[in-house]
């Protein structure tokens, strides 16, 4: 919400809750607008009606809702806001280690089962190196902080 506040240069009041059920149950009853939801949680309520999707916020359109455009196609340049997993491992795990459990964890991912599924759920599996990957974990960590430092975040 904050990221998306200071590229549209817009003001809301954004309301937090300790998960994501009791928000969507707001924005389903009409108590807040806008909101923010997954596609696994969203996708029931927007087929139903009750709830009408605006956009996707990752940086390409979603493999589950593909007629849906982007936040920065829908008029918000250089807007992403991607939720991810990754697998890590303790800090002094040896090289050959992290690459076999790199090798499998590409392998299971490239699995049409196992990418069908992902899918189906709203994610979009994606299988890197671990050096891609920690320098995809070291510009989040650049983004969110600048974002973060700009709404003047602090912890309660």
């Amino acid at each position: 919400m904050e990221l998306l506040k200071q590229l549209a240069g817009i003001d809301m009041v954004a309301v937090h809750y300790k998960g994501g059920g009791p928000a969507l149950i707001d924005l389903i009853a009409g108590r807040v607008s806008p909101g923010f939801a997954t596609i696994l949680s969203a996708a029931p309520h927007i087929e139903s009606g009750r709830l009408r999707a605006l956009a996707v916020t990752t940086a390409k359109r979603s493999s589950a809702l593909p007629d849906l455009p982007t936040v920065a196609e829908a008029g918000v340049p250089g807007y992403e806001f991607t939720g991810w997993w990754g697998m890590v491992v303790p800090a002094r795990t040896p090289p050959p280690v992290i690459g076999k459990l790199n090798g499998e964890l590409v392998r299971i991912l490239g699995q049409a089962e196992v990418r069908d599924r992902l899918v189906r759920e709203g994610a979009e599996p994606a299988s890197t190196t671990p050096e891609a990957f920690a320098a995809y974990m070291r510009a989040e960590v650049a983004k969110w902080s600048k974002v973060i430092n700009t709404a003047n975040i602090r912890i309660d």
